[in-house]
C-alpha cells in the first residue's frame, strides 16, 4: 500500500512538473515560399525570433529556382540556388526544406489542384501551429509566382482541416488539420495602405531589431540570387544614365553591401510604421491567449 501511494505521488509530481511545459510547447511552423529567398526577406527576422522561442521551422519551396541566373544554364542555376538556399536556411535556423520542384516563373501553369493537394499533405504532416504564406493581395509585383502560390496556399490552409478534402491522405495517416494561425507576408517590399489580407485578416508587426543582423547574414549567403539582383540594379542605373562603375555584380563585397543596404532599408521602412528601429509586418489571421503585439488595421507610416 505504501509503495502504491509512493508511485501515485511520483506520477502526480511528474505531471505537475511536465504539464505546463507540455502545454506551452511551441511546436512547428510551416513556411510556404515560391523560391529560396522570398520568405527570408518577408519574414526572416520573425522566424528567427520564433526559433529562439523553441519552434521548429520547416520550409516548403514550390519553385525550382532555375530562372534566377546571371548566365548559368537552368540546371546550373537550380543547383547553385538550392545550395545557397540550404546554407542560408541553416544560418536562419530552419530545421528542413522540402523542394517540390515546379518550374520557377511558371506556377501559373501548374494545376492549382495539384499544388493544393501537395500543401494539404505538408500541412497535415507537419501540423504547424503557425503557417507563413505569400500574400496574394499585394499589388503590382513583377513576379506572378508569389501571387499564384499565395492564392493556392490560402485555399489549402482553409480546406486542410476538412474531412471531405483529399480523403486519400487520411487513408495513409494524414488526418485533416487546420493551422490555427496564418501569417501572410510581403516578400518584395513593405505593405502599402489598404493592401493585403481579406475577411478577418489584421495587420500586425514584429520588432526584429534584435534579429535583423542574423537575417541579413542569411540572405547574404544567397550569392547567385544576390548577383542577379545586383546586375538588375546596375542595368537600371545604366538605363537612367547614372554611374555604375561602383557596382560590380561579380564583386562579392559590393554585392553584400548592396544586399545589406536593401534589407536594412526594408526593415527601417516597416519599423517606422510601428516605432521600431527594424520591423516586419504581416496580415495575420488567428489569435488566442497570446494575441500578437501591435495588431493594427491598415497601418500607415507615421
Amino acid at each position: 500500500m505504501r509503495s502504491l501511494s509512493s508511485a501515485i505521488v511520483a506520477v502526480l509530481l511528474a505531471l505537475l512538473l511536465l504539464g505546463p511545459a507540455s502545454a506551452q510547447e511551441p511546436g512547428n511552423i510551416l513556411v510556404v515560399t515560391a523560391n529560396s529567398g522570398d520568405y527570408m526577406l518577408g519574414s526572416g527576422g520573425t522566424l528567427i525570433k520564433f526559433i529562439q522561442e523553441g519552434y521548429d521551422v520547416y520550409v516548403a519551396q514550390m519553385g525550382n529556382d532555375e530562372k534566377i541566373t546571371h548566365g548559368l544554364s537552368p540546371a546550373q542555376a537550380r543547383l547553385a540556388n538550392v545550395e545557397d538556399g540550404k546554407a542560408a536556411a541553416k544560418l536562419l535556423g530552419v530545421s528542413d526544406t522540402v523542394y517540390m520542384g515546379h518550374k520557377s516563373g511558371e506556377l501559373m501553369y501548374v494545376s492549382s489542384t495539384e499544388m493544393r493537394k501537395q500543401l494539404f499533405g505538408l500541412i497535415r504532416h507537419y501540423r504547424p501551429r503557425k503557417l507563413f504564406i505569400p500574400d496574394p493581395y499585394v499589388h503590382y509585383l513583377d513576379d506572378t509566382d508569389p501571387y499564384q502560390l499565395g492564392r493556392v496556399a490560402e485555399e489549402a490552409w482553409g480546406y486542410s482541416g476538412g474531412g471531405t478534402f483529399a480523403p486519400e491522405l487520411a487513408r495513409v495517416g494524414l488526418e485533416p488539420y487546420g493551422a490555427p494561425e496564418v501569417y501572410f507576408y510581403s516578400q518584395q517590399r513593405p505593405y502599402r495602405p489598404g493592401e493585403g489580407g481579406e475577411g478577418n485578416a489584421r495587420m500586425m508587426s514584429v520588432d526584429i531589431t534584435a534579429t535583423i543582423e542574423q537575417k541579413i547574414n542569411a540572405i547574404e549567403l544567397l550569392r547567385n540570387r544576390n548577383q542577379v539582383y545586383a546586375r538588375t540594379v546596375r542595368d537600371r542605373l545604366a538605363a537612367a544614365g547614372r554611374l555604375t562603375d561602383l557596382l560590380d555584380p561579380f564583386d562579392d563585397g559590393a554585392v553584400r553591401k548592396l544586399v545589406r543596404a536593401y534589407v536594412e532599408q526594408f526593415g527601417r521602412v516597416v519599423g517606422a510604421k510601428y516605432g521600431y528601429p527594424a520591423g516586419e509586418e504581416f496580415n495575420y489571421v488567428g489569435g488566442g491567449p497570446e494575441l500578437p503585439p501591435h495588431v493594427l488595421q491598415n497601418a500607415v507610416p507615421k
